[in-house]
């Protein structure tokens, strides 16, 4: 058997991590939020998905006489994203991206509670929710790069104790139903008012995840890959 020759042993290489992707990278698709809500921005970032740009836009959320809850939130979502790609497409860098629009409401049987803009109103709606089951419902709409639009309906069943007139006086004391459909926040005070809830949280809070990311990666946006990245990152 002949001997071995002697010679320089090579280290191997260091294997080269990816970096995380920078909102407005060349890395992946732009991502639009057609919402100013914080809560909606907060949920997408809490699923990795760091909108590049927010592009809220107003319309007229009236409701129109006989439109049922799925009715309501599926043309206003519709609306809401319209209204946003008239925006992004006088924007270049945004004129090919993956747009994201939301509209949620609150249902007892056929009655729909809007948003609260009103300490009377949310006091109103508070009544009528308490000790009684009631239904949240949000429709996203997302339009992809190439023009393509998806839209899921998602329908959250959730119950409150019996409140006093007390701790709904506190609770409009506290703020937290400003703007908010059926006059509460759930991720806030209000969550101590929940005796049973089946289906998505998040939809409740203002987006369901599961169902907006599932859209999201079934369109191509690489969901799994900045998660990856992320992870990558945070382990340095």
């Amino acid at each position: 058997m002949a001997a071995a020759v002697p010679g320089k042993i090579k280290a191997p290489k260091r294997p080269t991590r990816r970096r995380a992707p920078k909102p407005g990278s060349s890395f992946r698709p732009k991502l639009v939020l057609a919402s100013a809500s914080p809560r909606r921005l907060q949920l997408l970032e809490q699923a990795g998905l760091a909108p590049d740009a927010l592009r809220p836009s107003s319309v007229d959320e009236s409701v129109s006489k006989g439109e049922v809850p799925r009715q309501i939130v599926r043309r206003l979502a519709k609306a809401k994203a319209e209204a946003a790609l008239k925006l992004v497409k006088n924007e270049p860098e945004l004129a090919k991206c993956f747009l994201i629009a939301a509209d949620t409401v609150v249902a007892v049987g056929r009655r729909v509670l809007g948003k609260a803009e009103l300490e009377n109103e949310a006091a109103d709606m508070l009544r009528l929710l308490r000790g009684r089951a009631h239904r949240v419902y949000t429709a996203v709409t997302m339009v992809t790069p190439e023009g393509r639009w998806r839209e899921r309906v998602v329908e959250t069943r959730v119950r409150f104790r019996n409140i006093t007139d007390q701790e709904i006086g506190a609770y409009l004391a506290s703020g937290e139903w400003r703007g908010k459909a059926g006059g509460y926040a759930i991720q806030g005070i209000a969550g101590a008012f929940v005796i049973k809830l089946v289906g998505s949280y998040t939809n409740v809070v203002g987006l369901p995840l599961t169902e907006t990311v599932s859209m999201l990666a079934g369109e191509g946006y690489p969901v799994a890959l900045l998660w990856l990245a992320k992870a990558e990152v945070d382990s340095e």
